[in-house]
C-alpha cells in the first residue's frame, strides 16, 4: 500500500487481546455487547463484528436499521440491538431481519405494537429507561418516575420486550457531583428492575455500562456491558483518569505518502493564510492527506507531530483539503513515496489519536468516525 495516497490499517488480531482486557474487568456473569455503530467508529463494522464473534461476543449494538441490515446481509447472525430510532416505514425490516428495536418512548412502542399486530408478527424490543441522560427513553427520575409506561410496554401483545437498559451520562467524571449523579442513575435503574419484578414481569436482558461505565464501575453485574472504543484499544481521551488499569492495544493506524520535498528560504510562508513563516532554511515535505480525509483542520499550526522514518516531525501551515506539509529539515533522506504515520507506530515511536482529538477540542469517538470513506481500510488478520 506504499503507493496509495492515504490509508488506514486495522489490526483485527488485536481485538481478541482487547476483548480479554474487558472481560478481566467485569464479573464472570456479565457478557459483552459489541457496539459497532457508525461503521464501528470508522473501523469497519462488518470486519470488526466478525472479529468480535470469533472472540465469543454474541450481541451487537448499532445506531440504525440500515446498519443492522448491512450486518445481516454480510452473514452476521448474532443478536443485534438497534440503539436508536427506526422510522415506522421501516418497521418491516425489524421482523424480516430478526432485529431487536429500542423503544424510545411509550407512543413509539404502541406504534410498533400496532404494526406488528397488523403484520401478524412478533417484534422483539428492549425498553429504554431514562435515568438522567435525557435523550431517549421513558423518564424514570426523581419527581417524574413513569414506571407505568414501562409496565405498559411489557404488557404489549405483539412486541416482546426482552430486555431493558439505561445509559450513563458522566461515568467518565470523578467530580463529587458527577459521582453522585452516576450513583443515583444506578439506584434508579435498580428501582426500575425491582418494580418490574414486583409487577410480575421478568425485565429480561439488562445492560447499563458504556465504555467508561466498564472502566470506572466494573463491579456492576448486569447481563451485558457495552464497550465501543475499548475493543478498538482506545478510550475517549487517554488523559481522562480511570479506576482500572487495562492494557489496551490500538487497532487503527492512519498513514499517507510523501508526494514532494523542497527547500524553503527564510521569509517564505507555507499553505493557506500564510500562518507559518519560515525562519531558517527549511526542508518541507508535502503529504497526501487532508481534512477531506478526516484529519481536523483545527490541528493546524499546533505543533502536532507525526512519524517519518521512525522519528517525530511537525505539521506546519494550515492543513488543506487533500494535503498537509511537514518540517523535515533534520531528516535524511526524505523522498516521494515515503510513508508518514499520523496515528500509530513507526519503529520505537508512537503517535496517538488522543493528541489529534485534544488539539481539535473533541474526543476520539468523533475523530475516528470522521475518517472518511475515501480512506481505504486495510485489514490485518
Amino acid at each position: 500500500m506504499s503507493k496509495s495516497r492515504a490509508w488506514a490499517e486495522i489490526d483485527l488480531s488485536r481485538i481478541a487481546h482487547n476483548v480479554e482486557e474487558v472481560r478481566a474487568l467485569i464479573p464472570a456473569t456479565s457478557k459483552i455487547m459489541g457496539i459497532v455503530k457508525a461503521d464501528a467508529y470508522g473501523h469497519g463494522a462488518v470486519e470488526c463484528t466478525r472479529a468480535l464473534e470469533a472472540c465469543g461476543v454474541d450481541f451487537f449494538g448499532v445506531s440504525s436499521v440500515d446498519e443492522a441490515v448491512e450486518l445481516r446481509e454480510h452473514g452476521i447472525r448474532s443478536e443485534i440491538l438497534i440503539l436508536g430510532y427506526t422510522p415506522p416505514q421501516h418497521f418491516g425490516l425489524l421482523a424480516a431481519h430478526d432485529l431487536i428495536q429500542t423503544l424510545v418512548d411509550l407512543s413509539y412502542a404502541q406504534k410498533l405494537d400496532a404494526f406488528a399486530a397488523e403484520a401478524n408478527v412478533t417484534i422483539r424490543a428492549h425498553a429504554k429507561a431514562d435515568t438522567g441522560m435525557n435523550r431517549i427513553g421513558v423518564t424514570v427520575q426523581d419527581g417524574e418516575y413513569h414506571i407505568e409506561e414501562l409496565l405498559a410496554m411489557y404488557a404489549m401483545q405483539h412486541v416482546q420486550v426482552c430486555g431493558i437498559f439505561s445509559h450513563f451520562s458522566v461515568s467518565d467524571s470523578h467530580t463529587a457531583d458527577d459521582l453522585a449523579f452516576t450513583a443515583h442513575q444506578i439506584e434508579l435503574f435498580e428501582r426500575v428492575l425491582a418494580d418490574l419484578r414486583a409487577a410480575g414481569y421478568d425485565p429480561g436482558t439488562t445492560h447499563l455500562q458504556n465504555s467508561y461505565g466498564i472502566l470506572n464501575y466494573p463491579q456492576l453485574s448486569y447481563d451485558y456491558v457495552r464497550p465501543g472504543l475499548l475493543y478498538m484499544g482506545v478510550t475517549s481521551d487517554d488523559e481522562i483518569a480511570i479506576n482500572t488499569a487495562p492494557d489496551f492495544l490500538p487497532i487503527l493506524s492512519l498513514k499517507a505518502n510523501v508526494t514532494m520535498v523542497k527547500w524553503l528560504r527564510p521569509g517564505d510562508t507555507v499553505s493557506y493564510g500564510r500562518h507559518f513563516k519560515v525562519e531558517r532554511p527549511t526542508k518541507v515535505a508535502t503529504v497526501s492527506i487532508g481534512y477531506a480525509d478526516g484529519l481536523p483542520r483545527l490541528i493546524s499550526n499546533q505543533g502536532i507531530e507525526v512519524l517519518l522514518h521512525g522519528q517525530r516531525v511537525k505539521i506546519i501551515g494550515n492543513i488543506c483539503m487533500d494535503q498537509l506539509m511537514l518540517d523535515v529539515t533534520e531528516l535524511e533522506p526524505v523522498q516521494e513515496g515515503d510513508v508518514v504515520t499520523l496515528i500509530g507506530e513507526d519503529g520505537e515511536e508512537r503517535v496517538s489519536v488522543d493528541a489529534i482529538s485534544r488539539a481539535s477540542h473533541t474526543i476520539n469517538n468523533e475523530t475516528l468516525t470522521r475518517i472518511t470513506a475515501r480512506v481505504p481500510r486495510i485489514y490485518k488478520k
